[in-house]
């Protein structure tokens, strides 16, 4: 097993893509019962390639391990966490915490956050409420998960128990590159040229997600009368949602028909035939979406078609994760 990179809250090397993940996921023994979740694929496969930043609210208020397990518990219109025991009340030193934690964690340039599920520190959805002696209902946030997507809208956030699911961690994988590159972008010096340019990127993945968001995206990028900032937050904001709507083999088939488009003047009959047929495949889930992707990066590349072979759709992970190898 190749060991996961750790960042530290003091890491000083700014290439990293840092990742937030709820410390039981990586091995640590952080429960209340003193074991772990260790969540494998985490580790072993994007441990490779991304620097985890381990947090466990629990444990970083000072509960201890092992510990009394708590629960959310509704009280009039508020959520309080407590003891399942003792009925101690932890919230406000969580809720100070949390607040307190996910601005150092913003500092640091987080890519990403994977939650643990069903936490009631931790869960990003359906965790379990407590009222009256019984459970009122399963739509509550963690205390310490609530302020990380307040504070953080824009910020990719998945739970683990949700990334054995495909197409959902495809997605979610998609976005923590994603939000990397258009962060990265904004952080330097930018003008509106090289936002058009970041845009022209970026523009097949978009339509393979949201494609009415790709055109409000170029209207935004080739913006002239608002202000930067107002550019730049805008951008941010519907580059990020559109990329939070699943991609669907009916909109793959659709953006790879549109880059076939753009081959059309280079390529003979006999591979814009072949790749016709490959386009079809796919959308018969005959062949994976790799395939037909291969092949027109091949042939951008092969005839220097520029506005092709510069698509972010092309690969917009590493490769060697296989996320587009599935029918």
């Amino acid at each position: 097993m190749r060991e996961p990179r750790r960042s530290s809250d003091a890491a000083s090397d700014d290439r990293q893509i840092r990742v937030g993940v709820s410390s039981c996921l990586l091995g640590e023994r952080v429960r209340y019962d003193g074991k772990h979740k260790h969540d494998r694929y985490l580790t072993d496969v994007l441990g490779s390639y991304l620097s985890f930043v381990a947090v466990c609210p629990e444990v970083e208020i000072g509960m201890g391990t092992p510990r009394e397990p708590v629960g959310l518990l509704r009280e009039g219109k508020s959520i309080r966490m407590v003891g399942v025991t003792s009925g101690d009340d932890h919230t406000e030193r969580m809720r100070r915490y949390a607040r307190r934690r996910v601005a150092a964690l913003a500092a640091l340039g987080l890519s990403g956050y994977v939650l643990k599920g069903g936490s009631p520190s931790c869960g990003m959805a359906r965790v379990p409420i407590h009222e009256g002696g019984g459970v009122a209902g399963t739509a509550a946030r963690g205390l310490f998960a609530d302020e990380l997507m307040r504070a953080l809208p824009l910020l990719p956030v998945e739970e683990e128990g949700r990334l054995a699911d495909t197409a959902l961690r495809e997605n979610f994988i998609v976005r923590v590159f994603a939000y990397r590159r258009v962060e990265d972008f904004f952080s330097g010096h930018w003008t509106t040229r090289g936002l058009a340019a970041f845009h022209a990127r970026e523009r097949m993945l978009v339509r393979a997600h949201a494609p009415a968001a790709e055109k409000e995206l170029a209207g935004v990028a080739c913006s002239t009368t608002a202000a930067r900032g107002q550019v730049r937050q805008g951008y941010r904001t519907l580059f990020m949602a559109a990329l939070a709507r699943a991609a669907t083999p009916g909109r793959h088939s659709s953006v790879l028909r549109q880059i076939l488009g753009l081959l059309r003047g280079v390529l003979e009959p006999r591979p814009r035939r072949h790749l016709e047929a490959t386009i079809n495949d796919y959308r018969k889930a005959l062949v994976p979406l790799v395939v037909p992707l291969a092949l027109l990066r091949h042939y951008a590349e092969l005839y220097s078609v520029d506005s092709v072979a510069c698509q972010t759709y092309l690969e917009p992970d590493p490769r060697e994760l296989m996320l587009r190898s599935r029918a």
